[in-house]
């Protein structure tokens, strides 16, 4: 019996590594709607972000980005979020931006970095796993070097 107990404990730690539980703060439902509710891809002093190149692209990218905020909410919503699920969220949401990436500039591309490092922020995740230097760059670093947002 012993035995059987040993091989699920080992199981079990093996399935959870590399996954951290989140806490979800208390404020974190009232910030992701804030954050739906703001005016988004407008001229910006604090990034540095001039607005969009095309404003006929703001609707489009506004509702891929609030789609993404609805991802982290309902994360954040369930019984026990992990990095992992934020992380996988993440990407889901930068493929989001996948038909009209060509479309974009270098500061709209970081302005939709920055848009899900205040989501990151919002449930105080270290790091999106990557996801965002790949959308930016194309490539990631190792995640044993660290945090890269």
């Amino acid at each position: 019996m012993n035995k059987y107990l040993l091989i699920l404990f080992v199981c079990l730690s093996f399935s959870a590594c590399g996954q951290t539980q989140i806490r979800t703060p208390e404020n974190a439902m009232t910030k992701f709607e804030e954050f739906k509710k703001k005016e988004k891809f407008v001229e910006e002093s604090t990034f540095f972000y001039p607005g969009i190149t095309n404003p006929n692209m703001r609707p489009a990218l506004t509702e891929k980005i609030n789609k993404a905020a609805d991802d982290f909410r309902a994360v954040a919503e369930g019984k026990n979020p992990t990095d992992k699920e934020y992380q996988n969220k993440i990407e889901v949401g930068l493929v989001r931006f996948s038909d009209v990436y060509m479309n974009l500039d270098t500061e709209d591309r970081e302005r939709i970095c920055t848009y899900f490092e205040e989501l990151i922020d919002i449930v105080g995740l270290e790091s999106s796993g990557g996801h965002l230097m790949k959308f930016m760059y194309g490539f990631s670093l190792p995640e044993s070097s660290g945090s890269e947002e």
